[in-house]
């Protein structure tokens, strides 16, 4: 059995989307759990109960939880010993599960995250291939030709050069991932955080080739619209100073000093300096500048 959570919180029509891509799985062995951040349309509530499907369950937060906790109470509405915290606008190909469930049946037990291979699409679902994504898999992401386990040094190392993963394709081992708290003050990075807290104390992770699943980027996300002003990047300089320190406390030098130059998040910043200049926003700029630029 694996577990889908989804946090919900936007498009219904994407919502919508999503759900319909996991009734169309191969594979029948999941539930999936909706958990409404109190969105103020409340017409998905409705439609997800009406779809009939035992396997699939509607949960309304009583008020708005932010990302952070409500991460944390799918993570407490999760009873299979496997999950995914699915995005609301993302898509499973209809393989993503029987593809999962394969992968964990031949796993090393010490496996507990599961990376499988992603395609990118639109805010329309075409097929897209943004300049994040292709820096992602040409200068940080291992080439993957069959099924690899990576952990350690090396794992934490390579995310903290660059986060090659796709967050709502993962699948956790839910039992491991509990042992690790999210942290507050790090909406937009702590997808990341807490797999680096994972590889630290001996989670190691499997990659597949197999493509499976498709991540939508559009200009919409959360992520997206903090960047030009440059507070996604104040915030990530102070979380891979935290990660520094922690990978140096476990012994991990190449991690810490991987997390210090933070350089994917610093080619990141530099790429959207020109927008933030040309439309003179100079508290944006300062602050590109500062993470482009800082040692």
């Amino acid at each position: 059995m694996l577990d889908i959570l989804l946090p919900y919180w936007g498009d219904p029509e994407l919502l919508r989307a999503a759900v319909r891509s996991v009734l169309a799985q191969t594979d029948p062995d999941w539930r999936l759990v909706v958990v409404d951040d109190h969105y103020p349309d409340e017409a998905v509530g409705p439609w997800v109960e009406g779809l009939g499907d035992p396997r699939v369950h509607y949960v309304r937060n009583e008020t708005n939880l932010g990302i952070t906790d409500n991460y944390r109470r799918c993570l407490d509405l999760t009873t299979a010993d496997w999950m995914v915290f699915f995005g609301c606008d993302d898509l499973m190909l209809p393989h993503y599960v029987e593809t999962v469930h394969r992968a964990i049946a031949t796993a090393p037990d010490e496996v507990d995250i599961v990376q499988p291979g992603v395609v990118i699409v639109d805010e329309h679902g075409a097929p897209s291939t943004p300049l994040v994504d292709r820096a992602k898999r040409r200068l940080f992401a291992p080439r993957v030709e069959q099924p690899l386990v990576l952990g350690g040094e090396e794992l934490a190392a390579s995310l903290l050069r660059g986060n090659w993963l796709y967050w709502p394709s993962l699948a956790f081992r839910a039992d491991r991932l509990r042992k690790h708290d999210f942290l507050d003050d790090f909406p937009l990075i702590q997808d990341l955080a807490v797999i680096v807290d994972m590889i630290l104390t001996g989670s190691r992770m499997l990659v597949l080739p197999e493509v499976c699943f498709a991540y939508r980027r559009h200009s919409a996300s959360a992520s997206s619209a903090t960047v030009t002003d440059g507070g996604r990047f104040a915030r990530e300089r102070a979380y891979f100073d935290l990660a520094g320190q922690r990978c140096a406390t476990a012994g991990m030098p190449r991690a810490a000093r991987a997390a210090r130059r933070h350089t994917a998040s610093r080619l990141y910043a530099a790429s959207v300096l020109p927008t933030a200049l040309r439309a003179r926003s100079w508290p944006a700029v300062r602050s590109l500048g500062r993470h482009v630029l800082q040692p």
